[in-house]
């Protein structure tokens, strides 16, 4: 139980940021509601960082900038702005399952950044999953609810989100997590910036309840507490904790479905079984790893 409920926590609340950011950018420009997010996310972490803790932090210096630079721009300009972009035209669900991929195109680029064969089940896990995205989409693209330039951007993001990941592992950092983390989203957040101002008209946005409700949801209960939850999996079982991603794509299309009325069919549940057999082949070393050691 002690990993069951947070567990399950973490995969109903990250799960979630699709239908949130579906629901926000019917309000405003998918950029302003990215741009609005990351300036008071990363504002709130900075105020925390330095003011309410200024002993414990200290600013970035020398090449710690650059390193900052580029894995803002690969983590939160990019590949946040390309989801928000994509949403637009893409179902909240397909958003939810795209993202549980992410671990796949992780395993890529590692193999490619270091030169790695890769593993017959890694190749076929691989396959598996992206199959089921293709699966899970296909009857969306003549209704509506997925277009191919909406797909295209979101696979965008996935490449950009996963390249940070792998240069993330690379980098040995000598700042806390919780500063790179402030400092990614509020660079991430000024260099969408200028892109914001060029493609929206701030004065388009309906700043009612429901922007605001979506804004509050994706930094609290996504930002903060679903990312609070996974570090405390983590701590305790990195290998346990990976499982609960599996579930993410189910709860989204729940959440699409229920409060979105995006359909589910036969081809959401054959395509979801197949991104989450894909992740397991795809991760299955580590799982029978950890089944020898105990």
């Amino acid at each position: 139980m002690r990993q069951v409920l947070p567990g399950l926590l973490y995969a109903m609340l990250w799960a979630s940021a699709s239908v949130a950011t579906k629901i926000g950018v019917q309000f405003t420009h998918p950029l302003i509601l990215a741009n609005t997010r990351f300036f008071i996310a990363g504002g709130l972490m900075l105020l925390y960082v330095y003011v309410l803790k200024p002993t414990n932090h200290r600013l970035p210096k020398g090449k710690e900038w650059l390193q900052l630079i580029i894995f803002s721009l690969l983590n939160t300009t990019i590949y946040l702005g390309a989801f928000v972009l994509a949403l637009k035209e893409v179902s909240a669900g397909i958003g939810s399952l795209s993202t549980a991929t992410n671990p796949l195109f992780i395993m890529v680029l590692s193999a490619v950044w270091l030169r790695r064969k890769m593993r017959w089940y890694e190749i076929a896990g691989i396959i598996l999953g992206l199959t089921g995205v293709c699966l899970a989409t296909y009857p969306l693209l003549g209704n509506s609810y997925a277009t191919i330039s909406g797909l295209i951007i979101l696979l965008i993001g996935m490449l950009s989100v996963s390249a940070a990941t792998v240069y993330y592992a690379r980098i040995t950092w000598h700042l806390p997590s919780i500063s790179v983390n402030a400092w990614q989203v509020m660079l991430g957040g000024l260099f969408l910036f200028p892109f914001t101002l060029y493609a929206s008209e701030i004065k388009d946005t309906n700043w009612s309840l429901g922007f605001w409700g979506a804004v509050f949801w994706l930094i609290i209960p996504v930002s903060v507490v679903a990312l609070q939850l996974w570090f405390f999996l983590v701590k305790q079982d990195a290998v346990k904790a990976s499982l609960w991603l599996f579930l993410c794509p189910i709860f989204g299309f729940i959440y699409s479905w229920f409060l979105l009325g995006e359909p589910i069919t036969f081809y959401t549940f054959a395509g979801t079984g197949l991104v989450i057999g894909g992740l397991y082949l795809a991760q299955r070393e580590k799982f029978t790893q950890k089944v020898k050691v105990r």
